[in-house]
């Protein structure tokens, strides 16, 4: 199934069932009064967040929601049944927006897995004739009709939840690496952009604690004006605790390898600031590339900048148990901070 993060889909509530106009006939029984009886109330328009869906792939195919009428009073008293509601089940981390005059409102933010909300509610049903019988008016020959239903046009955003976020440069090593720390089985190549939709991961350690990490694809220099794959999985950052930056040691000088992490930092300062300030973990891969010259040049450059900086090699496993441990801390750390 393909991966899809957007989606724009015309939903409503139900009409309320009309009011029914109608008068006793029975036998012996003169001058029978109105007992037209109440239409029955719309359905109303749920969206709910179900752990079990990853894309808004359906949404591509079906696009028009409607949840169910009212059905119609009857004679001799009797209310119309009511409209069954309509729940639209939507991945977990699905914003729903709805647009009206080319506006767009949030009305949802499905952070939770079960979160259910209202969007709107069924039309009410109308009144039979025998709520208009009065002194004056023995006979009404009128009902009320049921109440329209709403429609909305909503715009589904998915942005993918995560503790921890895989973020690099293509080629930088992040699927080989998600494959390695889960059970996860991402594409991998040798060739930029093979990843192209988000993966995710689940971590374990020995306390059976649950830990989701997602492959971030797509980004590189000029990300935010839409080069590459675009800024369309920028969002999908915005959802995560913290950041492991990876970055290939083809793509650094030995000397400073500060510099080849700003690439992605300025990208996310242009698209958030907030992003910007997010705590990152640095992660220098495929140090299997290097001479043990080369290798020992760079540990003495990483030590000398006093940063957070992990030297692995994803394909060979060196480093990464380190790297896991300290994933972990970050994890825990920021979610006794979160309480």
């Amino acid at each position: 199934m393909r991966f899809v993060d957007e989606a724009e889909i015309t939903a409503s509530s139900g009409k309320g069932g009309d009011g029914c106009v109608s008068f006793r006939r029975e036998r012996f029984i003169p001058r029978g009064g109105p007992d037209g009886g109440d239409g029955g109330a719309g359905g109303s328009l749920y969206v709910e967040a179900d752990p079990g869906l990853l894309t808004l792939y359906d949404f591509k195919r079906k696009r028009m929601f409607a949840a169910q009428n009212g059905r119609p009073g009857m004679g001799r008293q009797r209310f119309g049944r009511s409209g069954e509601d309509l729940v639209i089940y939507l991945p977990v981390g699905t914003q729903v927006y709805s647009i009206q005059d080319g506006e767009e409102s949030l009305l949802a933010d499905l952070v939770s897995p079960g979160q259910k909300v209202l969007l709107a509610h069924g039309g009410r049903g109308g009144k039979g004739n025998m709520h208009f019988k009065s002194s004056t008016m023995r006979a009404p020959r009128f009902a009320q009709p049921g109440e329209e239903g709403v429609e909305l046009r909503l715009r589904l955003r998915l942005k993918v939840l995560a503790d921890a976020g895989l973020l690099g440069l293509p080629n930088a090593g992040k699927s080989t690496l998600l494959s390695r720390i889960s059970a996860a089985r991402p594409r991998i190549g040798s060739y930029p952009f093979t990843t192209v939709n988000p993966n995710l991961g689940v971590l374990r350690d020995e306390r059976d604690t649950q830990m989701v990490v997602a492959d971030i694809p797509g980004l590189i220099s000029g990300a935010h004006q839409g080069r590459g794959l675009g800024d369309r999985f920028l969002k999908h950052v915005e959802r995560t605790r913290f950041l492991v930056h990876i970055l290939s040691v083809e793509d650094v000088d030995p000397g400073n390898f500060q510099q080849g992490f700003q690439v992605l930092n300025q990208e996310l300062e242009k698209y958030s600031h907030e992003l910007a300030l997010r705590e990152q973990i640095l992660v220098l891969n495929k140090i299997d590339l290097l001479s043990a010259a080369q290798l020992e040049k760079l540990g003495q450059a990483v030590a000398a900048s006093s940063l957070r900086v992990h030297l692995i090699s994803a394909l060979e496993g060196s480093g990464v148990d380190a790297l896991v441990q300290d994933i972990w801390a970050s994890f825990y750390r920021l979610s006794l901070a979160a309480k």
